[in-house]
This record gives C-alpha cells, sequence and structure tokens, in this order.
C-alpha cells in the first residue's frame, strides 16, 4: 500500500473507513443524513484506484442529478482519481446509445426531446381534447412513472381499475376519462415514432433493450465497466435497476449508498425496496451504517430522530457533542465548514404558528433580516415550503426588508444572459498567455462587464447581475492554489455543462422537495399546517409517510439553526400538522395567531 493510499483513509471515521476499505463483492452502506456518504464513497473509490484494484476508467459512479454527478467529479479529481466517470443514470445510458446505435440500427440516434409539453399539446391536438397546460405537465408525470415502473399502456390502463391485481390504483390527470388519458399517451407515443424522438425514459428503454437484444453490445458494456457504485440508492425505479443488473451481468461488484428515510419520489416511480433488500438479494453483502451526523447540531439530530423513531429502514443519528476529539470532526471541515463551535451551544428548534400565510411569511423575514443585521450569511439560510405557490407572500416579504433571496428550480444559473457572456468573455481572455493571479485575470474580465468590488446600494435586476458575477468571482475564492486561468475556465465550462451552480449571496427559497442534498446554517420550514404537510392529497398511509420522509429531509437540511411555523389562516380555519405534535417542541403563537 501506498502512502497517499494510506493517506485516503486517514480522517474517516470508523464505519467510513470499514466502507472505503470493502472494495470487492457487493457493499451496501446505509447512510444518515449528514453521516458523510459522499466522503465516504468517494474516498472508497480514491482508495481503489491508489492501491490499484480500480482501473479508474472501468469504475462508474452513478446518482440522479447532473449537480451531484458534477460533484462527485470534482472530490474524485481533487483525491487523485479523475479518470472515474461520474454520471446519472440518464447520462451513462445516453453515451451508449450514441456510440451502439449507429453499430447496429446503421443509422444516427433519433432526436431527445427536452420535455414531453409541445408534442403532447399536438397529440391533444389530434384527438380533439381540450387540455389545459397543467394536465398536459400532469400527463407528462403519468408517462415517466408509467415508464420508469416499466408498465406498457395496457398495464397502465389497468391501474385505473380499483380492482386490477398488485397494481395500486390511480386516477387520470384533470377532467381526462381513463381511457382518455391512455390514448393520450398512445397519440404522443405515435408522434414521437413518426418522427423519430426519444425521451429521457426512452433512453432508459432503449439502452436496456439494446444491451438485452445484442450480446456484442452486453459483452462491450461490460468490459468497459467492472465496478459500479450508486448514489442515493432509495431513489432508484424499476427501470433503473433493470439497466443496472444488465451492466453489472453476473458480476457483484457493486457499492450501493441510501437512506430509506429520505425517500421523497416513490409517486415518479422511486423505490426503497432494493436498498431495504440488498441484503436479502446479495446474502454475502457488506453492510456498513453510517450514524455518526457531522451536518446537524444535536437539538436538530434528536428532532429528526423522533420523528422517524420506528419507521421501517430509519437510522438513529448520533449527533456531535464538542467532546470528541479534533480528528473526529474531518467529514465536516473537508465540506468547507468550521467544526461545531462548543462555546455557542445551538438553539433548540422551535415552532410557531401565526394566523395569515402574509404575517408568518412577514415574520420569517423579519427573523432573516435580523440575523444578517448581526453577520450571519445570507447564502447560509433557506426558507423550505412543500409547493410552489408559497412561495409568494415569502417574495413579496423578503423583498419589502431589503433580503435578497433566490429561487431554487427557478432559471438556472448559467442560462442567464448576463452569466452566459461572463463564460465566454472568460473563455476568450484565457486563451492568451497571462503571469497575472488567478485574481487579477478574472477580475479583470468581469470588471469589464460591470463587476464592482462592493455591491450596488441598489434592488432590482442591477443588484441581481451584479450577484450573478460575483457568483463567479466567488470561485476564484474556492480554486485550488496554482490554478491557472485556463484550468480554471476549463472549470467552470464543466460547471456549465452540468448545470453545477455556484453561491449567491441571497437566501435560499425551494420546495422541500428542491432541497434534498442540500444544507444551510439557518433552515426555515413554514406551511407546517395540516393540508398543506401532510399535502391534503396523501390520503392513504404510504402517501402520509412519504410526507413524514419529505419533513425528515427537510429538518436533516438544517445544521445551527431550525425554526418551524404554520399559520392558521384566516380565510379558513388551518390545525397545525400532525407530525409537529411528535417532535416534542412546545408551540409558540404569536400574537396575532390568537386572534383566531
Amino acid at each position: 500500500m501506498t502512502q497517499s493510499a494510506q493517506q485516503l483513509l486517514e480522517g474517516l471515521d470508523d464505519a467510513q473507513r470499514v466502507a472505503a476499505e470493502a472494495l470487492l463483492g457487493p457493499v451496501c452502506v446505509l447512510a444518515g443524513a449528514g453521516t458523510g456518504k459522499t466522503r465516504a464513497i468517494t474516498h472508497r473509490i480514491a482508495y481503489g484506484v491508489a492501491t490499484g484494484v480500480y482501473a479508474p476508467n472501468r469504475v462508474m459512479a452513478l446518482t440522479f442529478t447532473s449537480r451531484a454527478a458534477s460533484e462527485l467529479r470534482g472530490r474524485l479529481r481533487a483525491l487523485g482519481a479523475s479518470g472515474v466517470a461520474a454520471r446519472t443514470f440518464h447520462a451513462a445510458a445516453l453515451s451508449q446509445l450514441n456510440y451502439f446505435w449507429p453499430i447496429v440500427v446503421g443509422s444516427g440516434l433519433p432526436n431527445v426531446l427536452d420535455g414531453k409539453g409541445r408534442v403532447l399539446g399536438q397529440a391533444a391536438e389530434r384527438l380533439h381534447l381540450r387540455v389545459d397546460t397543467p394536465t398536459l405537465r400532469d400527463v407528462a408525470a403519468e408517462i415517466e412513472w408509467r415508464k420508469v415502473s416499466e408498465l406498457s399502456l395496457d398495464d397502465y390502463e389497468r391501474t385505473f381499475d380499483a380492482r386490477s391485481d398488485g397494481i395500486p390504483p390511480r386516477t387520470p390527470p384533470g377532467s381526462l376519462s381513463p381511457r382518455q388519458a391512455t390514448d393520450l399517451q398512445r397519440a404522443y407515443e405515435a408522434l414521437k415514432d413518426d418522427r423519430r424522438q426519444l425521451d429521457f425514459e426512452d433512453v432508459l428503454l432503449a439502452c436496456a433493450g439494446m444491451i438485452e437484444a445484442e450480446p456484442s453490445v452486453a459483452m462491450h458494456v461490460r468490459e468497459q465497466y467492472r465496478f459500479f457504485v450508486v448514489d442515493e440508492y432509495q431513489d432508484v425505479s424499476p427501470l433503473q435497476q433493470r439497466l443496472l443488473d444488465l451492466w453489472l451481468g453476473d458480476r457483484s461488484d457493486l457499492c450501493v449508498v441510501g437512506d430509506a428515510s429520505q425517500t421523497i419520489y416513490s409517486f415518479a416511480g422511486a423505490s426503497s425496496s432494493y436498498l431495504l433488500g440488498f441484503g436479502r438479494q446479495h446474502p454475502d453483502a457488506t453492510v456498513v451504517r453510517l450514524e455518526q451526523n457531522y451536518r446537524s447540531s444535536a437539538p436538530i439530530v434528536e428532532t429528526a430522530n423522533r420523528l422517524m423513531r420506528g419507521r421501517p429502514g430509519a437510522l438513529s443519528l448520533h449527533a456531535l457533542t464538542g467532546s470528541e476529539p479534533a480528528e473526529q470532526a474531518g467529514p465536516a471541515e473537508q465540506a468547507g465548514r468550521e467544526p461545531m463551535n462548543v462555546a455557542d451551544p445551538p438553539a433548540p428548534p422551535s415552532v410557531t404558528g401565526y394566523r395569515t400565510d402574509a404575517e408568518e411569511a412577514q415574520a420569517v423575514a423579519a427573523q432573516l433580516r435580523a440575523r444578517i443585521r448581526d453577520g450571519a450569511k445570507a447564502q447560509e439560510m433557506a426558507v423550505l415550503y412543500r409547493m410552489n405557490a408559497q412561495a409568494a407572500p415569502l417574495e413579496a416579504a423578503l423583498s419589502d426588508v431589503g433580503v435578497a433571496y433566490q429561487m431554487r428550480g427557478g432559471k438556472r444559473f448559467f442560462d442567464q444572459p448576463e452569466v452566459r457572456q461572463a463564460v465566454m468573455t472568460l473563455r476568450a481572455a484565457s486563451l492568451a498567455t497571462t503571469d497575472e493571479p488567478l485574481f487579477q485575470s478574472v477580475s479583470d474580465v468581469l470588471r469589464s462587464l460591470g463587476w464592482t468590488l462592493e455591491p450596488p446600494q441598489t434592488a432590482g435586476s442591477v443588484r441581481e447581475r451584479w450577484e450573478s458575477l460575483n457568483a463567479i468571482m466567488g470561485l476564484v475564492d474556492d480554486a485550488p492554489e496554482g490554478m491557472t486561468f485556463r484550468e480554471f475556465t476549463d472549470d467552470l465550462l464543466a460547471r456549465q455543462a452540468a448545470q453545477h451552480e455556484p453561491t449567491i449571496a441571497a437566501v435560499t427559497l425551494c420546495t422541500l422537495h428542491a432541497a434534498k442534498g442540500l444544507e444551510w446554517d439557518d433552515v426555515h420550514i413554514v406551511g407546517l399546517g395540516d393540508g398543506l404537510m401532510p399535502i391534503g392529497y396523501a390520503r392513504t398511509a404510504a402517501a402520509v409517510d412519504e410526507e413524514r420522509r419529505l419533513l425528515y429531509v427537510g429538518i436533516t437540511r438544517a445544521r445551527r439553526r431550525l425554526a418551524l411555523s404554520w399559520s392558521a389562516n384566516a380565510a379558513g380555519p388551518r390545525e397545525p400538522s400532525r407530525f409537529l405534535a411528535e417532535l416534542g417542541i412546545r408551540t409558540d403563537r404569536a400574537e396575532s395567531a390568537n386572534a383566531r
């Protein structure tokens, strides 16, 4: 073993080290929120490369978002394993289709649709159906669910029959009848076929079908990739599991990482059954439990544990108390954060009731403004909610008190005109030879585009443009020592391709679903009234359990401060969420809430 390989194990806790050293055979890492799972799996891969067990080009690390894949690549590159492929399932399948389709079919790969809406609208016109935009979006979601669940159109039509055997009954989107919903999907598929088009789910289906039907393709793929790692395995769908099985063939060098308590995409076809049943599927598997939480304060961890106590697959998180030796804080420090300050004891989570949604939003905005004035960073704060529609009063309240915010799930950072212009200008400038420090080179270009060292004392589009350019400037502070201007723009282009956005100095507003995989020092979760959490249409026990897991995800995004709130909603009585009663936190009612 080389010294560099040994160093890759240093700073890992005992459980992480077991995971990192288990290089062969089936491995299942059950990793609770904030337990350093990404650190464990990236060090595992890098350790395998450093010891010679893995050839980098024969390892495939799979995840579910482009941002997560980009983060994996960045961490692996920093650990000396830059040759490892880290991709989403879709990106890996599309790469293989682009290579094999011309060989097998004899023509170029059909075009892949950016979205389903336009084709669905044209299909509805063919059928003389009047379908509004929200219903078209719901039909698109139904198509995705049907395909990843590996149901034929005939199978799908039977799901509307409550008497169907083994398939949970579904409700047609909007005002469509079951027959109309199925006919619309048939027309959509026919239009795609006529135009030689594929949608995202077709990419997975076509890749799986090609491997199954063509032994030469299967042999080539299995020769290329020998070792697989799947992150967020609780989110895998039946179709993705089938494709993973095909990639593996009869081999078992698979490491899966997940947390059943963070299964929040069952409605889209994800199933935690593959994670929870991994030990039965692979009796010889090494199973490692990561339960030491390095993210959240002890009161937040205790709150999360209370919410999930006794639930199938739930892990019992353990919080750092401040008495651990410094080296135990390794995962937190490696993530670029300071370890928990023992001299600044964390505040317990709070629950507050308000009379209306507007008053709730105004109170949260006032608290955020006060924290920022006390020196807290806006980018380390987030307000989370169940539905996008809940954002409007929050946006108004934050604007009223002058707090900058960004909507996660809104317009993507690298799609903004000023950002596209900055990336192109920086790239052009980097092609010229320069001996200037990186900070000087980048700041000179951004100044020519209007960036200044101090922010403009105004709100609106001028400030938003400055924030975008300043976010690019902030990447210089995170750049490795000695990085050249050309290397910086190479990394920037890679971020642009993967939509790996930099941090902007603004409070984040996003849904609980969109918050998955992120974390902040201060988290406010609003709208915790019955009918919103759990959502009103969660009528079955399974649906309510998913809502519970969604709240768990939100709670475990918080590092140091967690504030929960709900409103009675003067327009119609609303009770606090049934989940709040389980948390053991005293509910404070704002004075206005007593006016119900």
